[in-house]
């Protein structure tokens, strides 16, 4: 069973940085695309970044050249820095990974973490 945990949420002033960190574990093949999406009560969730496994990545306009995905494929782990904070920013903040259990197995599945709470506010 693979499990994607979240961490580094909290409070933060406008202006401020928080850097988010997301574990991928179990028992897998390989991680594919890995993305940071985020949601606020009452909205679809929202596509914040990408990246895939070759390292590119893509980001919503809205976090453009504010926010910065990495990963650690020895590690498991995706991260998201994110600078110059708005409150417009505040939500929970949700990782996926894109995951094929063997080398046997055609498809990937992608898998949710819970999500981490981020607020923005003074």
């Amino acid at each position: 069973q693979v499990q994607l945990v979240e961490s580094g949420g909290g409070l933060v002033q406008p202006g401020g940085s928080l850097r988010l960190s997301c574990a991928v574990s179990g028992r897998f093949f390989r991680i594919y695309d890995m993305e940071w999406y985020r949601q606020t009560p009452g909205n679809e969730r929202e596509l914040v970044g990408t990246i895939t496994n070759g390292g590119v990545t893509n980001y919503a306009e809205s976090v453009k050249g504010r926010f910065t995905i990495s990963r650690d494929d020895v590690k498991n782990m995706v991260d998201l820095q994110m600078d110059s904070l708005k409150p417009e920013d505040t939500a929970v903040y949700i990782c996926n990974a894109q995951v094929r259990s063997t080398s046997d197995t055609v498809w990937a599945v992608t898998y949710w973490g819970q999500g981490t709470q981020v607020t923005v506010s003074s």
